[in-house]
């Protein structure tokens, strides 16, 4: 299967976080745009995550500890682990979720 990943609809999950969601049977891959200034509060989740940025920066929390990242770079978030985020410009990110969020659809 093959999709633009425009034709994917965008659904605001959170203020400022606007997401198309792709899901396959094991997986879940989220597309990003999110305007400077808003925030992800901390939280966390059974799902192991991966967060590239696309464009922009992200000031990204894990477990505590604070940290910038910029276009090309990754992060992984282990299961169960605390983290939040803040758009320090105006963001593209893709994020990779295993297993699928349901929560999403």
């Amino acid at each position: 299967m093959k999709k633009l990943i425009t034709d994917i609809p965008q659904k605001e999950l959170f203020d400022g976080f606007n997401g198309r969601f792709f899901h396959t049977e094991s997986y879940t891959i989220a597309f990003w745009e999110i305007k400077k200034g808003s925030i992800l509060p901390e939280h966390e989740h059974f799902h192991e995550q991966t967060t590239q940025v696309v464009e922009g920066i992200l000031e990204m929390t894990i477990n505590g500890e604070s940290f910038l990242l910029e276009e090309g770079m990754i992060a992984h978030i282990l299961p169960n682990i605390i983290h939040s985020g803040k758009a320090i410009t105006n963001c593209k990110l893709t994020d990779t979720f295993c297993p699928v969020r349901e929560d999403y659809k």
